[in-house]
């Protein structure tokens, strides 16, 4: 009575590629043995294997004498066109040390035809993919790795450093870009404070995702930057802006919505425009709500020859503002997975009794869906 095979994954297909139809009938019927037998392509050559391989493949067995290439010839071109498969190389027994030579290359294993048994066969299967599976695993953490840190490199040089000598205020920033592995996003902010001690602080968001956004958002923050410090404010700003966005974005559907405040020498009061952008949050005199319900206009890019209204809000001694984008904002929260929004945010902040970036970050972490930027100031306030 023959004994069953030992296990193999359920729903396994395998690509066998061998010219001799009774190797191949050998590798079919001892397989047929297993508990959960495989589905098998058999291909004849090299080029036919090309042609069957599929995305459910998980192994191609082949065997390294095929009419259209042989040797570790084979192996490579197999290697190349399964990347990510599991590749088991059989041999006869004059060629065991090809076999050796093709696991150095990257096959998972090795086996001698004539020294196959039904286990034996199952067994080096199942361990193969296994091993191709720790290989892949290994070879992407390595990859993120590589990303994480080349990412780290590259958002220190592009990520703004705030121009602030006020001892007087408290600066916070915290910037999370929403997809996995990206650089940046269409999110920008900076902060500069002028030689008559004004500080300004600007907070944006190009639409949509991905590398040519965040170009156009790095080069927005550092024209702001530089009409700011050459000292220009309000419109004049806002229409240069506008005049740039046009020029460089890659299609005329894309535009930006952006917060900019402009807090007086004294600290006591700003000028702010909310450029069909979130509101801000304030906490001024114990009192945290929003700065207006009324946005000073449109997007930028959307209109033109438009003029935006300017914000005024009186600060106090003791006060914080926190800009920030709509991503921060629409993390779900709740069993329902609802927005957060505006209001959920005050919540937050009034459950926290103050601002506290990393304690909101970390309380809707994990339903953040969108790039977020986030910038926070303030007089007079204890702070983490």
């Amino acid at each position: 009575m023959t004994t069953p095979s030992p296990d193999l994954p359920d729903l396994l297909t395998l690509l066998l590629i061998e010219d001799d139809a009774a190797d191949a009938f050998l590798v079919e019927e001892l397989l047929a043995n297993a508990d959960r037998p495989p589905k098998i392509t058999w291909a004849r050559t090299l080029a036919e294997g090309r042609e069957r391989l599929t995305d459910d493949v998980r192994c191609v067995l082949v065997d390294l004498s095929l009419p259209d290439a042989s040797g570790l010839e084979a192996l490579e071109q197999v290697l190349a066109m399964a990347p990510d498969t599991a590749v088991l190389v059989l041999t006869g027994l004059n060629d065991a040390h090809v076999g050796i030579e093709a696991v150095a290359a990257g096959a998972q294993d090795f086996l001698v035809k004539q020294d196959v048994d039904d286990r034996l066969l199952t067994r080096a299967i199942r361990y193969a993919i296994e091993r191709k599976r720790a290989d892949v695993a290994m070879r992407e953490l390595v990859e993120e790795r590589v990303v994480s840190k080349e990412n780290a490199r590259l958002e220190r040089g592009l990520l703004p450093v705030p121009l602030l000598d006020s001892a007087l205020l408290h600066h916070q920033s915290r910037y999370l870009p929403g997809r996995v592995r990206s650089l940046l996003a269409g999110d920008f902010w900076d902060t500069v404070q002028t030689g008559d001690g004004a500080v300004h602080v600007l907070i944006g968001d190009v639409c949509g995702h991905g590398p040519d956004e965040a170009a156009l958002g790095t080069a927005l923050r550092i024209a702001w930057r530089a009409l700011v410090l050459a000292g220009h404010t309000g419109d004049a700003v806002l229409g240069t802006l506008d005049t740039l966005l046009r020029h460089e974005r890659k299609s005329p559907e894309i535009f930006t919505t952006l917060c900019t405040a402009t807090i007086a020498p004294d600290l006591r009061s700003a000028r702010m425009h909310v450029v069909g952008h979130p509101p801000p949050l304030m906490i001024r005199d114990g009192v945290i709500d929003v700065v207006t319900d009324t946005p000073s206009g449109p997007p930028l890019g959307i209109f033109s020859d438009v003029t935006w209204k300017p914000v005024d809000v009186e600060l106090g001694d003791r006060w914080s503002l926190l800009l920030y984008t709509d991503g921060l904002i629409e993390a779900t929260i709740g069993d329902q997975r609802d927005l957060l929004g505006t209001e959920g945010l005050l919540r937050i902040v009034r459950e926290q009794a103050g601002i506290d970036l990393d304690r909101i970050i970390a309380q809707v972490g994990d339903t953040i869906n969108d790039d977020v930027a986030a910038v926070l100031v303030s007089r007079g306030l204890d702070h983490p």
